[in-house]
């Protein structure tokens, strides 16, 4: 089961935490280490949404705003059986989203202009249901934990070098060294098998949320596409948010390797294909070319913000 595979990797992501504050500090560095850590996720609980949406400059809409979204964020929740998210528009080209938030009752889903101009109402109901499902799955907060985790590792390796003469518990020079490299390193890569584990998950509860797998699929053909195409500045500025959209806005990825941040596209839409025939849909889905849709996309809007407000 994928629970108690992302179990099994949060585990081994805190496990390797404490190990590098041990050969740091010894038994009293690697207590320090999981003092720290438990810190570094108490305040990540609590301001872990509002630091995300500030990062990317999201600002949040209501009804009267923009009226379709929050109307279709709200019809889709109810079929997940949600309370209603909180709902955010980044004003970025490239088009992607993420979900944010430490619960289903304290959750935020924020999508670019970008993605509600490229997308059709159908394909974007699907990559909301996606968010969804990262909120229902509590998706969200574990994302947070691991890369707040991920990156004190990374900083406390760094901090190591300043104890490589310690004799008693100091990993010395070459030891120093190697565990600069090494520890962040296999951080990366738990974290990054965590959050492929869950992306495939919400791929799967967000098709059974809207209802039409190909949806999903579709969407997510076409913003792997622009993703190569259109950069997203805020996102490059903040690499460590990366594994939160639904597709990785700093760069496509052409296969599932052990360094992508996201399964790759093709392997998800296979999923989704095999879905569709569960559901009685089509199957025979081909990815959508790269799009050059017009100033206000497919909702016929004349200006950037499209029919949202």
């Amino acid at each position: 089961m994928s629970y108690f595979r992302t179990a099994i990797l949060l585990a081994g992501l805190t496990g390797l935490f404490m190990g590098v504050g041990y050969l740091i500090g010894g038994a009293g560095g690697a207590t320090v280490a999981l003092v720290l850590a438990a810190g570094m996720n108490l305040f990540a609980y609590w301001n872990s949404d509002r630091m995300v949406l500030s990062m990317h400059g999201a600002q949040e809409v209501d009804a009267r705003s923009a009226p379709e979204l929050v109307q279709m964020v709200a019809e889709l929740a109810r079929n997940a059986e949600l309370p209603m998210p909180r709902v955010f528009i980044m004003h970025e080209d490239q088009p992607n989203a993420f979900a944010t938030g430490r619960n289903p009752q304290n959750a935020a889903v924020a999508v670019t202009t970008g993605l509600m101009n490229h997308l059709s109402r159908e394909e974007l109901a699907g990559v909301v249901a996606h968010e969804l499902a990262h909120i229902k799955h509590h998706d969200t907060l574990l994302m947070t934990i691991t890369a707040t985790i991920a990156g004190a590792i990374s900083m406390l390796a760094q901090f190591g070098m300043f104890f490589r003469g310690n004799n008693n518990n100091g990993p010395g020079l070459i030891g120093s060294l190697a565990m600069m490299i090494l520890a962040p390193m296999a951080a990366m890569l738990v974290q990054m098998a965590i959050s492929r584990t869950r992306e495939y998950a919400a791929d799967d509860m967000g098709a059974r949320i809207c209802g039409q797998p190909m949806w999903l699929a579709s969407a997510l053909a076409k913003i792997s596409n622009a993703a190569h195409q259109i950069p997203n500045p805020e996102a490059e500025r903040n690499p460590a948010t990366a594994h939160m959209f639904i597709i990785n806005p700093l760069s496509g990825q052409g296969m599932d390797n052990l360094f992508a941040t996201h399964p790759s596209t093709e392997n998800r839409i296979a999923a989704l294909q095999q879905l569709a025939t569960q559901f009685g849909g089509r199957g025979g889905f081909a990815p959508a070319a790269p799009t050059s849709a017009p100033p206000g996309g497919p909702w016929g809007a004349g200006t950037r913000r499209g029919p949202w407000g």
